[in-house]
């Protein structure tokens, strides 16, 4: 929106809403548009993951049709990626010393 559009169209919400409701028409709106932005942005955030995690699927998969031999500098980089994660929820749910002992 240009400014002369801007100007307008607060121009038609002070005939319409009145002085006093004006800025509180004005907060609502502003509270709408971070709420619809917010929601926007998780949902670019878990679509980016999903995509790499589907392009980490995808490495693994050429990775082990290769045998695991002459790969690609991408495909190290994923198949290790996938081993830390791997290891880190090995490591999450691994019982320890502590919660064994009655």
């Amino acid at each position: 929106m240009g400014m002369w559009e801007l100007v307008v169209v607060l121009i038609v919400g002070l005939i319409v809403l009145g002085p006093e409701r004006l800025p509180v028409a004005i907060r609502t709106v502003a509270r709408w548009i971070k709420t619809v932005k917010s929601f926007t942005n998780s949902v670019k955030a878990e679509v980016s993951e999903e995509l790499r995690v589907h392009e980490l699927h995808n490495n693994l998969k050429k990775a082990e049709q290769m045998g695991m031999q002459d790969l690609a500098p991408e495909l190290k980089q994923s198949v290790q990626e996938l081993r830390d994660a791997a290891e880190s929820v090995k490591h999450s749910f691994k019982p320890t010393d502590n919660n064994n002992k009655n």
